[in-house]
């Protein structure tokens, strides 16, 4: 079944429940024992966007974590490193960085 999301649910996930927000991205990264500077290393992002998410704004302006942010965070949460494409092993973190 393939689902499309409308401009009017950019907030829901999938089943219709609200997506990630600030409070629930600094629970992911604090679950994981990591600095905010650990976590813009694994997301491949600047710290300071860690702190706008985790802020839940920028600038007065609020601020949104993208869908490909959060299924990021879901893979680093399952212990998944790296993803080289579907033909390729996949790289998982090593147990201490999990």
């Amino acid at each position: 079944m393939h689902y499309v999301l409308s401009r009017a649910d950019k907030n829901c996930d999938w089943d219709g429940a609200a997506a990630m927000d600030s409070g629930d991205f600094r629970k992911w990264r604090k679950s994981l024992h990591l600095s905010q500077k650990d976590a813009a290393n694994r997301l491949g992002l600047k710290r300071r966007m860690i702190q706008y998410y985790e802020k839940g704004e920028r600038d007065g302006e609020k601020v949104k974590i993208p869908l490909s942010v959060r299924l990021a965070c879901f893979a680093i949460s399952e212990g998944i490193a790296d993803y080289n494409g579907p033909h390729r092993k996949i790289l998982k973190a090593p147990n201490n960085e999990k």
